[in-house]
């Protein structure tokens, strides 16, 4: 059995037999509830000792472990142990410096899978790791993220989460950009995703027959419905993201090919940072790069193609050209108001 499992589970009894203001535990009586948890989980262990037990305590009140408040009353020649404050536990403190090491290590070890593109976000956690938990001896900020701090909605983020995984139907309170009121939603949530520094939620909603994308930062309230989880509408997420821009799935959902023209200014840019993943090359000509990609157009495709300006124009399909057009020229118009 492995042993640093016997030791989660030592410590986590110890935790317990320090946040217990009920009782005095003394470390005969702190012996015996770790003996008898090693037990309940592996019937053929022999438990532990004393000097363990010591051992145990020493590393739950270093730098190493999650430095405890430990305090020890002395009650004759005997002396129990509590925390000093009642509401610690070692479940309540984030990441410690060994813990983020163990984690850095495991994410080296995923990091040789570079090239596979389910890996690509390890690139960017790894440093992360270093900067929150200062792994390396740096004074000087090298790495910053592109974070709003101010973004409202995140935390929903663990709610959903856990009832994505416990397949559990939520009732929403929603209030989108469009509406001046508040309305009540019987949400399955099937997937998170995050896109431009803002987090979605899509999943069904018992009113429509389409799967409802849900803003978080529009998201007033969620309790727990007693509705039965209806899955009827899960999908492959990977395959239903991979022919958009965005998380928005219009209605006509029909993948067109979209051919675009840059720049010379703008063309180094969209070459080393594709519009999409379907991005092909079709010719370079006077400076201008030509190029196609194949997505179902939508409120997110647009924004991204209006953000370069004069530098990224459309030259077919028709429709979408006169939409891009339509929206400079009132753009336009209302600069010169």
């Amino acid at each position: 059995m492995s042993t640093n499992k016997h030791a989660i589970i030592r410590y986590q009894t110890l935790d317990k037999c320090f946040r217990n203001t009920g009782k005095r535990f003394f470390i005969e009586d702190m012996l015996k509830a770790c003996n008898a948890s090693l037990y309940e989980f592996d019937g053929n262990t022999e438990g532990i000792k004393k000097r363990q037990l010591y051992d145990d305590i020493n590393f739950m009140e270093s730098d190493q472990g999650w430095s405890i408040p430990l305090k020890k009353t002395k009650e004759g020649r005997r002396v129990f142990y509590t925390y000093e404050d009642a509401s610690f536990s070692i479940n309540n403190q984030p990441l410690n410096e060994n813990e983020a090491e163990q984690l850095k290590s495991a994410m080296l070890v995923l990091s040789r899978f570079k090239g596979l593109p389910q890996f690509e976000w390890i690139n960017e956690i790894i440093p992360k790791l270093d900067k929150t938990f200062k792994l390396t001896e740096q004074n000087q900020e090298i790495i910053s993220f592109d974070s709003n701090e101010f973004l409202t909605g995140t935390e929903y983020i663990s709610i959903l989460f856990k009832a994505i995984q416990n397949e559990q139907c939520l009732n929403v309170s929603y209030q989108s950009f469009q509406s001046n009121t508040e309305q009540k939603i019987d949400f399955h949530p099937y997937h998170l995703k995050q896109y431009n520094n803002r987090w979605f939620a899509i999943g069904k909603n018992n009113g429509f027959d389409n799967l409802t994308n849900l803003a978080l930062d529009r998201i007033k309230r969620i309790e727990h419905s007693s509705i039965k989880f209806d899955n009827s509408q899960l999908i492959d997420f990977e395959e239903y993201f991979d022919d958009i821009i965005g998380v928005t799935m219009p209605k006509d959902q029909t993948l067109t090919k979209i051919i675009l023209q840059a720049t010379s200014a703008q063309a180094p840019y969209i070459k080393t940072k594709p519009l999409h993943g379907s991005q092909k090359k079709i010719e370079e000509q006077d400076g201008t790069y030509t190029f196609s990609i194949e997505v179902i157009p939508n409120y997110e495709l647009k924004k991204v193609i209006l953000s370069y300006g004069s530098g990224l124009q459309v030259l077919e399909p028709k429709d979408l050209r006169n939409e891009i057009i339509q929206t400079l020229n009132d753009s336009k118009l209302a600069y010169l108001r």
